[in-house]
């Protein structure tokens, strides 16, 4: 891939930021529409973070992701915000216009358009969804669930004070669940999703018997490493739908693109081939 001087430039900003899979996503899709563009990763120390944001503009990047530990920073660094990053007091995704700094939250855009992907007929307002984990991730998938119309929502993890902050905040249709009853949560659930780092490589197994869940329930595990988690594993074999967490990764970065470089890019099997060899 080559570059001009006039080159459109943009980039990921974290701390670390070797582990982050948006250079590969974004470069792929330059090369794909030939586009005079780059992508770069920049390690930006937290203390210094606010301040490499707000020199986004100075510096004549198009913009930037965020990723950790930098999201509730970057937040204070925009001059405007989408809703979703105004509801999650978090941006991932930076768009310099006229000079100002955009924000927006694109996570639950990422997970949505994967699920809607993988599973054409699913409507939050259809039934309760259980979503497991209450950090970051969950946080989105929690509201875009509300937002949608999910008419309950279970929240399920480990540590209680954390899901009561949330239900707390977000309010009505979420309901905290002890994580001994997580089991029984799972009846009558049209939506089941593991928002955690456990299943993942080098990380605790989930421990999530599936006996209570509905059949027509999809799966959802945000994990991408391993692909096929043993809970995906375990939904497939009683006939459930499952869904991986790389789409969600792979769909949250097109709107970035999209506003950067011009094309709205398409996520698809060649694109998921080339990611997985990276990781």
């Amino acid at each position: 891939m080559t570059f001009t001087g006039g080159a459109v430039v943009a980039g990921v900003a974290g701390w670390p930021i070797n582990h982050s899979k948006s250079p590969q996503i974004h470069n792929f899709w330059l090369r794909k529409h030939e586009i005079d563009g780059v992508y770069a990763p920049f390690a930006v120390h937290p203390e210094r973070a606010y301040d490499a944001f707000r020199s986004i503009p100075l510096l004549g990047l198009a913009g930037m992701n965020v990723t950790l530990p930098h999201k509730e920073i970057a937040y204070t660094a925009m001059d405007k915000v989408d809703h979703m990053a105004q509801r999650l007091k978090a941006v991932n995704t930076i768009v310099v216009r006229r000079g100002k700094l955009h924000g927006a939250n694109t996570d639950f855009f990422g997970f949505f358009e994967s699920l809607r992907e993988a599973c054409p007929s699913w409507h939050a307002n259809t039934g309760p969804a259980v979503v497991l984990g209450a950090g970051g991730a969950a946080r989105a998938i929690v509201a875009g669930l509300q937002d949608a119309g999910a008419p309950e929502i279970f929240v399920i993890n480990r540590t209680p004070q954390r899901v009561k902050a949330l239900a707390d905040e977000f309010g009505p249709p979420i309901r905290p669940v002890p994580w001994e009853n997580r089991a029984v949560a799972l009846s009558n659930a049209n939506l089941l999703v593991n928002a955690t780092s456990l299943g993942m490589r080098g990380q605790p197994p989930l421990d999530l018997p599936l006996y209570a869940l509905p059949q027509f329930a999809v799966v959802y595990d945000i994990v991408y490493v391993p692909l096929e988690t043993p809970l995906l594993a375990a939904a497939r074999a009683r006939g459930n739908v499952a869904v991986d967490g790389l789409g969600m990764l792979l769909h949250q970065a097109r709107q970035g693109f999209r506003d950067w470089f011009g094309p709205d890019p398409e996520v698809n099997d060649a694109l998921r081939a080339y990611v997985l060899e990276a990781l």
